[in-house]
């Protein structure tokens, strides 16, 4: 299956910090926030949603083309996706300014306060993709993940008007965009995939309903934290799938980005879709284990085990003829 994962590419800066964010806030001074938080520690990794996306594919034994803009510090970078399997020849490389950063703190809660930076991401807008589908002889599906808003949204459209299968995934660049950026974006979507927050805040902005937005797209996909995730299509009822166990949570930052790899991964295998969010869900738990959002490695045997543990032998026997040894 020939996917393509546009959306962004950073370099992530993350901190630690030993206590809970919501014991430094009080309630009737939110408007006027001024803290700063002494960090135990910060690690650079490489991020970014595509890239993030892309990885988690490769980890699965796919090939997915990474589609976004970065910097000429890219070089690095570039060489660690190539060596474990995303095609990186379509990435555009901007003359003026750098790949961008993501800079996130976490507490012991698990909850995080970050900024990021776009940089050479802007350029992402510049990007088409028919030469990526002549290149690769067609497009079976394409990811249009958090990336530059204008970005996002000529991709999609590019999307209908060529007749490729593709995925909204607004993530955190809802809060850039208006009813009609989310209905441009969004409009005859074959997956939207969301948390349960950003569903609500989309169809908050859009003006819809859960009936209505299944008028727009064939299949919505809702991530809800500890309670799994939820799939509603046009025709079929309700799926609800419980996350995978955990060993210990250390890091939720690139959670999102492992359940769609594994998702749309299990898709590709030509899986249903409750095993796709099972695979989705074993995936993300694995970038909850570790510190970055690349940094884990699918070991075969172990990985089909712990989805037996998590959503029996049938699950597991599905998805081992898939995984590389």
């Amino acid at each position: 299956m020939k996917i393509a994962v546009t959306g962004s590419i950073a370099t992530d800066h993350l901190m630690s910090f030993p206590g809970r964010f919501a014991d430094q806030l009080i309630a009737d001074q939110l408007h006027k926030v001024s803290l700063s938080f002494l960090v135990d520690d910060l690690v650079l990794r490489r991020g970014g949603v595509a890239a993030n996306i892309a990885f988690g594919m490769a980890q699965l034994g796919l090939r997915p083309v990474l589609l976004g803009a970065v910097g000429a510090d890219f070089a690095d970078y570039r060489s660690w996706l190539e060596r474990h399997g995303v095609d990186c020849e379509s990435v555009h490389v901007s003359e003026v300014a750098h790949t961008a950063r993501f800079v996130c703190t976490t507490d012991t809660d698990m909850c995080q306060i970050a900024s990021f930076y776009a940089g050479a991401m802007s350029e992402a807008r510049n990007i088409e993709l028919s030469p990526v589908a002549q290149r690769l002889g067609g497009l079976d599906l394409v990811l249009v993940s958090a990336n530059d808003p204008e970005a996002m949204i000529r991709h999609s459209g590019e999307c209908r008007e060529r007749g490729y299968a593709f995925v909204a995934d607004p993530s955190q660049q809802l809060a850039r965009m208006d009813g009609a950026d989310v209905i441009g974006l969004i409009e005859g979507a074959d997956y939207l995939m969301t948390n349960d927050y950003e569903k609500s805040l989309l169809q908050s902005k859009a003006g819809l309903t859960d009936e209505q937005l299944l008028d727009r797209v064939k299949v919505r996909v809702t991530t809800l934290g500890k309670h799994g995730a939820e799939i509603a299509g046009r025709d079929f009822g309700t799926i609800h799938v419980p996350i995978a166990r955990e060993i210990q949570a250390v890091d939720p930052t690139g959670v999102g980005d492992g359940f769609r790899a594994g998702f749309f991964a299990a898709l590709s295998w030509g899986l249903g879709l409750e095993r796709a969010a099972q695979v989705g869900s074993l995936l993300a738990t694995l970038v909850l284990e570790t510190v970055g959002t690349q940094e884990y490695d699918v070991r075969r045997d172990l990985f089909v085990k712990r989805l037996a543990e998590s959503y029996g032998d049938a699950a597991a026997e599905d998805v081992r003829p898939h995984l590389l040894p």
